[in-house]
């Protein structure tokens, strides 16, 4: 972001959702059906106090009415911003420009050309000059607000129908590995590089997540605890032998 600086920078963030968290650009939700998957969503066994207590917020945003079915919608995070210095290196300055990093997690429902595209025009309509590499001087002095827009590559979501062969079968593999009827989720809220094996070879694929809850997963002192391990190699174990 050239000319306002971060100022801008935090306006035009904030305009992109409601008060409630949900995207506020035209279209971003766009093709998502969620009638038919109540009865599954609604069997996840969450608790939104845990929930809230293990991140340390009062409530989270609503994009939808409750965990399970926010994870349905693609999402639109700020997950970083920079300009000038700030703590011990504060400086009596104005910056020049400012710089956010967006993530945009997927689902099956949305294209990711499309969802790019939709947040480039968004920053267009809110009076920007949109370009996709540093501004010239002559453009600095011709546009006051100046965007520059870049985009890296996409890891494309799936999901296979837990009322599927494949689906059903695994229902019942982890189920005699753990003696007892294992959570079904829909679509998680991570991302896991295998579409293009699915896309390629066309089959389905599942996902048995067996960490904690507290893992820390990407983050510092990731960890594992030792039952969820034991655990798991009971549970593949039934699974590679059912």
């Amino acid at each position: 972001m050239f000319g306002g600086g971060i100022t801008w920078l935090y306006r035009l963030l904030a305009g992109m959702k409601d008060e409630d968290g949900r995207v506020t650009i035209p279209g971003y939700y766009d093709g998502i059906d969620l009638e038919d998957v109540q009865d599954v969503l609604g069997n996840v066994p969450d608790d939104p106090s845990v929930i809230n207590r293990t991140i340390g917020i009062a409530e989270p945003d609503k994009v939808g009415r409750y965990y399970q079915e926010a994870l349905q919608y693609p999402s639109l995070n700020v997950r970083g911003m920079q300009s000038a210095w700030v703590g011990d290196q504060v400086r009596t300055i104005v910056p020049d420009m400012a710089t956010a990093s967006i993530d945009i997690r997927l689902i099956p429902e949305s294209d990711p050309d499309r969802l790019k595209g939709l947040v480039r025009e968004y920053i267009r309509q809110q009076g920007y000059y949109v370009i996709d590499r540093d501004p010239t001087g002559e453009e600095r002095l011709t546009y006051p607000r100046i965007a520059k827009f870049e985009t890296g590559g996409a890891t494309l979501p799936f999901r296979t129908d837990i009322q599927s062969g494949i689906g059903i079968w695994l229902t019942d593999a982890v189920g005699r590995g753990m003696d007892r009827e294992p959570v079904l989720i829909r679509i998680m809220g991570g991302t896991v590089p295998i579409a293009p094996f699915i896309n390629s070879l066309d089959v389905p694929a599942v996902i048995v997540p067996l960490v904690n809850p507290d893992n820390n997963q990407h983050a510092p002192d990731e960890n594992l605890r030792i039952w969820n391990f034991t655990n798991g190699i009971q549970v593949f174990l039934s699974i590679m032998t059912r």
